[in-house]
């Protein structure tokens, strides 16, 4: 290959594997320095800051449930879809801002580790209140944490009113805490100590399911972060993460054979930031992180260089992602990975130039985009586990799921006011890339709409 091939090669592969997706000038800006070009992007993706946060969240389903608290006191019922619409307003209003971000960023590498995080720390969109609270995690403890130390990240994420209360925190309560006692003594029933946050911890978010950590180590973190809740608007507590003291559970904690002194609320960030550290979280995000951007079966050497720079560095996102960047075994030339639907999504509206032009409604517009996700069977926070959104090929080629994506294509391209010349648009977003059958099927397309359809759902667009 020579020397011009290879570097449009280069050009694609840190537009479409690393970023999510080529628009019509990146190939070029990025041929001279691929690499170079990436780390203009490692920088805390812009959100919409006029969105309600986490409390407003809160706030506002606390008068929805007071309006239906009256309601069971007899008194004139309200319409319960009417005010439940504000907070399935607040969702859709959320999901649909980061996803036509992601579309019309010129730093779409640091969306892609957005989600990827995001889906790391997996919350799920449903109930009443998790609905609209689920996306304010990415937004408050994700999106601003994203290339600084992971433990920082790690301790903004538990300590979110999204994660307490999704994974059954905020109510946790030390079987010997003054609260517990208290209770005993009125013979009144607690709901005790939960295990799910201190388990996903360990599980999930750290060290991974190999980590080497023992059943012990999950319920002495349990019994470090109880007490660690969300303040509630009814109270005039303050907002957001609350330390109730008489809810904690006294005493010192040993976890991975380390003891922690009881300080309080502090004692369980302090194990947080030691697991954060620890060189099974090191290996475990490294190769999660290698598996989400290269490979399902990422190379082992790539692991290991990442894995080291994050015990050099403390942990530090932006010099791991940068070992990753740099590193020669994430340019092979094969398309490894087969987009999810969230990025083949964003890769067909950022090829195209941004969402359909003939809906004039920008709202409708972003609206009908989420939609289609949910139909996709990835709708945004809709895993359904903190687990999240399976990261492999295997899970996104059923059938169904494919002739979901050729219908939603063919009716996108359908669309398009603008005319895009189907072979102009390959050399813009694929390039070299572009196998010469896969050129030679588009270019004697029937017509301009069936050729993009055919391009826009040919092997090399649905992988990178």
């Amino acid at each position: 290959m020579d020397t011009t091939n290879m570097t449009n090669h280069l050009a694609v592969i840190a537009t479409n594997r690393f970023g999510m997706g080529a628009r019509d000038h990146e190939i070029k800006e990025a041929q001279s320095d691929p690499q170079g070009w990436l780390g203009t992007h490692l920088i805390s993706p812009a959100l919409d800051n006029s969105l309600p946060d986490s409390w407003a969240v809160i706030n506002q389903y606390a008068e929805f449930r007071a309006i239906k608290n009256a309601e069971k006191s007899g008194q004139k019922p309200g319409n319960q879809n009417a005010m439940m619409a504000p907070l399935r307003r607040t969702y859709f209003q959320f999901c649909s801002d980061t996803l036509t971000r992601s579309i019309s960023s010129e730093h779409s590498f640091s969306w892609r580790l957005l989600d990827f995080f995001s889906n790391h720390f997996s919350v799920s969109a449903q109930g009443g209140l998790m609905a609209p609270l689920a996306p304010t995690l990415e937004r408050e403890a994700i999106a601003p944490n994203l290339f600084g130390s992971f433990a920082d990240l790690l301790v903004a994420v538990e300590t979110h009113p999204a994660m307490l209360i999704y994974l059954d925190n905020e109510k946790s309560i030390g079987p010997d805490s003054r609260q517990a006692n208290y209770l005993k003594k009125k013979a009144k029933k607690t709901r005790g100590m939960n295990e799910n946050l201190a388990r996903e911890i360990l599980e999930l978010h750290t060290m991974g399911v190999n980590g080497g950590y023992q059943l012990e180590d999950i319920q002495e973190l349990a019994k470090a972060i109880t007490g660690w809740s969300v303040a509630r608007p009814e109270k005039e507590e303050g907002h957001g993460f609350l330390f109730r003291e008489r809810a904690h559970q006294p005493g010192q904690r040993n976890v991975l054979g380390k003891t922690y002194p009881d300080t309080g609320a502090s004692q369980g960030e302090t194990i947080l930031r030691d697991l954060a550290v620890h060189p099974a979280t090191a290996r475990y995000v490294s190769w999660k992180l290698a598996r989400h951007i290269i490979s399902d079966q990422p190379p082992a050497d790539l692991v290991d260089k990442m894995q080291e720079q994050w015990l050099k560095t403390s942990g530090n996102l932006k010099e791991v992602i940068t070992v990753l960047i740099q590193h020669p075994q994430s340019w092979q030339i094969e398309q490894q990975k087969l987009k999810t639907p969230r990025e083949f999504l964003v890769s067909v509206c950022r090829a195209t130039d941004g969402v359909s032009p003939r809906k004039k409604n920008r709202e409708q517009q972003s609206r009908m985009l989420v939609n289609t996700l949910t139909a996709m069977g990835h709708k945004p926070f809709g895993a359904g586990s903190p687990a999240g959104y399976a990261d492999i090929s295997s899970a996104w080629d059923g059938s169904d799921a494919l002739l979901t994506r050729i219908d939603w294509t063919n009716r996108w391209v359908e669309s398009l006011k603008k005319r895009v010349d189907p072979l102009t648009l390959m050399d813009t977003t694929l390039g070299e890339q572009m196998a010469s059958d896969s050129r030679t099927i588009i270019g004697r397309a029937e017509s301009r709409q069936q050729g993009l359809s055919l391009l826009l759902l040919s092997p090399e667009f649905m992988r990178r």
